[in-house]
C-alpha cells in the first residue's frame, strides 16, 4: 500500500513538471525545430544544391566520395561492397547547419531588439489619484520615522 502511495505521488511530482509553462513551450520548440530542420534540408538539397552543382559543372554533392575500396565479388560469389568517404552528404549537412544556425541567429537577434525597446520605453504615468494616494503613504511614512 506504501509503494502505491509513493508511485502516485511520484506520478503526481511528474505530472506538475510536465505540464509547466516551460515545459510544454519547449516541447512545441522542439517538434517545430525538427520540422523546419527537415525544411532546411529539402531547400539545400532539392534546391540550392542542383543550380549550384550545375554552376560548378554538373557536379551532384550527393554523390561525392572518396573509395577506400571498389565494390568486389570473393570467390564464394558474395558481394563485397565498396568503402566510400561520403563527404558530399556531410557538405549537404554542413550547408543545411549553417543555414538553420544563422536563422536561429537572426530570430534570436529580432528577439533581442525586442526586449530592449520594451525595456527603453517609460512605464505609464500612474492615474491622480493613485500618484495623490502614493505621496500621501510616503508623508506618513517618513512621519512615523522622525
Amino acid at each position: 500500500m506504501n509503494v502505491m502511495k509513493q508511485g502516485v505521488k511520484f506520478f503526481d511530482e511528474f505530472k506538475a513538471f510536465a505540464m509547466r509553462g516551460n515545459m510544454i513551450d519547449m516541447a512545441v520548440g522542439i517538434i517545430v525545430g525538427g520540422a523546419f530542420g527537415k525544411i532546411i534540408s529539402s531547400l539545400v538539397g532539392a534546391v540550392l544544391m542542383p543550380p549550384l552543382g550545375l554552376l560548378i559543372g554538373g557536379v551532384n554533392f550527393s554523390d561525392l566520395k572518396i573509395t577506400l575500396k571498389h565494390a568486389a565479388v570473393d570467390a564464394a560469389g558474395v558481394v563485397q561492397p565498396a568503402v566510400t568517404i561520403n563527404y558530399g552528404e556531410f557538405l549537404l549537412t554542413l550547408i543545411d547547419f549553417v543555414i538553420i544556425a544563422f536563422t536561429i541567429f537572426l530570430l534570436v537577434k529580432l528577439l533581442s531588439n525586442i526586449q530592449k525597446k520594451k525595456a527603453a520605453e517609460p512605464a505609464p504615468e500612474p492615474p491622480a489619484d493613485v500618484r495623490l494616494l502614493t505621496e500621501i503613504r510616503d508623508l506618513l511614512k517618513g512621519r512615523n520615522e522622525a
